[in-house]
């Protein structure tokens, strides 16, 4: 039996937990580099005024080679020293990273330490920006690396063993319908094993959107939309329920099912790698667990009246 290759948005830790996490792409690390590349000119024109300073308070003159030699010295300082010191001492982030709410973490999902930072850096310096080995041709070898790669890894993570993922709360749900309040209790019974991402997004949009078709188009499909979702789930509805209503009940379930999923994995997430999820908050409390009554996605369909039925004409 082979493994299954990780999926690009997943990490497995030491403790052998999977975590789902979301890898940078291009362009929001190329944003975060303009950021840095601000900070660095600001940085090398303080320092530059510091030496000037320093420089003109000894009597004799410097001749070239000394100031090449300093020179050297603080480009390295710059491009090497500024990248190592914040990805060590933030933990994986710069000032550009941190703006864009990007972190650089290993491939184990772990903090980076000096030595995954120095090599990040060494690599970038020499193949990809300023790339002083074979400009440009190193810079398109590194951006077609970051293209090409699932998890949007430059030259400079694949020698280090390091990626970069966005540490802030992905984006919202979007519209979702509410739940009708005489299906409460029945949708706790729902089957939903069934129902794929797509079927639901379809229906999603259709509840979203139905109001702008017209008639019979409209009909006919909810019709049909709701003959899928009978299909797929059980039990069926109780008698006289409107279509809307019904297929307003399954995605409006569904979707308080994977809030639950969620804030269980996040609140894992958070007990293994605490810089990953800030702050994890408690699990949401689920108002439509009754009392005494223990609920849970495991928890296998209760018992309901099995009839002939079908959802009333939208």
């Amino acid at each position: 039996m082979t493994a299954q290759p990780l999926s690009s948005d997943r990490v497995v830790t030491g403790e052998a937990v999977e975590l789902e996490v979301r890898a940078a792409r291009a362009g929001s690390r190329v944003t975060a580099l303009l950021i840095d590349l601000i900070v660095i000119l600001a940085l090398g024109l303080v320092l530059f005024v510091i030496v000037s300073a320093f420089l003109s308070t000894i009597p004799t003159e410097l001749d070239n080679a000394t100031i090449q030699g300093i020179t050297v010295v603080g480009t390295v300082l710059l491009l090497v020293g500024y990248p190592v010191t914040c990805e060590t001492v933030f933990r994986g982030r710069t000032l550009g990273k941190a703006a864009l709410g990007l972190r650089v973490v290993r491939d184990d999902g772990g903090p980076v330490r000096l030595r995954h930072a120095l090599t990040r850096s060494l690599v970038g310096v020499a193949t990809e920006w300023p790339g002083v080995l074979l400009p440009p041709v190193t810079w398109i070898a590194a951006l077609a690396t970051m293209l090409g790669n699932p998890r949007g890894k430059r030259l400079g993570d694949l020698v280090a063993g390091t990626m970069v993922i966005h540490e802030r709360t992905p984006a919202g749900w979007g519209w979702v319908p509410g739940m009708p309040p005489r299906l409460a209790e029945w949708a706790l019974t729902l089957d939903l094993t069934g129902v794929s991402d797509e079927l639901a997004l379809a229906v999603r949009h259709f509840l979203a959107r139905g109001r702008e078709l017209r008639e019979p188009a409209r009909t006919e499909l909810g019709r049909t939309l709701a003959a899928e979702v009978a299909a797929v789930t059980t039990p069926p509805p109780p008698p006289d329920v409107p279509g809307w209503a019904y297929l307003a009940a399954v995605i409006a379930e569904r979707h308080r099912r994977a809030r639950l999923r969620l804030a269980r994995a996040r609140a894992v997430s958070a007990a293994i790698w605490p810089d990953l999820v800030p702050k994890a908050a408690p699990a949401p409390v689920d108002p439509l667990v009754r009392p005494g009554v223990p609920y849970s996605d495991d928890t296998p369909p209760l018992a309901w009246p099995v009839t002939a039925h079908q959802p009333r004409p939208f």
